[in-house]
């Protein structure tokens, strides 16, 4: 389940210059594998690590995508606060990158704040339409909102 709504930026290699995000930054790089294999707080560590070193080299863009993988970290830890403040950073700079949303969006699922996901799956969706991402989270929020309760009385 995690691992569909988990939605990481990879960054590139620096042997294919063609495809390098983030001016090379070899902390970025192994930040986002850390993260993507599992290894939440050595990836967060590694990314923390890679915004500092790089800030005064690194474009707007560049940012948001670390800050987006920070959030999908904590997500995935199921520190959905932290989560939420990376990824409010990542769209205070670009506001197209439908990975910071769908990562809020999860986060807020955690929060139990379901309106504000949807609203966030929405964006998501209008950034990139039909996402599986989009189709699982709302499944799982539908799931949550959705559960059959049943009330019990006592009688005496």
């Amino acid at each position: 389940m995690l691992y569909l709504l988990l939605a990481l930026e990879l960054y590139a290699q620096p042997e294919t210059p063609s495809t390098v995000i983030g001016t090379g930054n070899a902390f970025l790089s192994s930040g986002s594998f850390a993260i993507s294999i599992g290894q939440y707080d050595e990836g967060i560590r590694l990314t923390e690590l890679g915004i500092d070193q790089g800030s005064l080299n690194m474009t707007d863009r560049d940012k948001a995508v670390a800050l987006s993988n920070l959030c999908a970290a904590y997500a995935a830890k199921g520190d959905a606060a932290a989560a939420v403040k990376r990824c409010n950073e990542s769209i205070a700079l670009t506001s197209n990158n439908w990975r910071s949303y769908i990562n809020r969006a999860y986060s807020y699922f955690l929060l139990n704040q379901l309106t504000q996901a949807r609203l966030d799956i929405d964006a998501t969706n209008a950034l990139n339409p039909g996402s599986r991402q989009v189709i699982q989270l709302r499944g799982m929020i539908n799931e949550k909102v959705y559960q059959p309760r049943v009330i019990m009385e006592d009688h005496q």
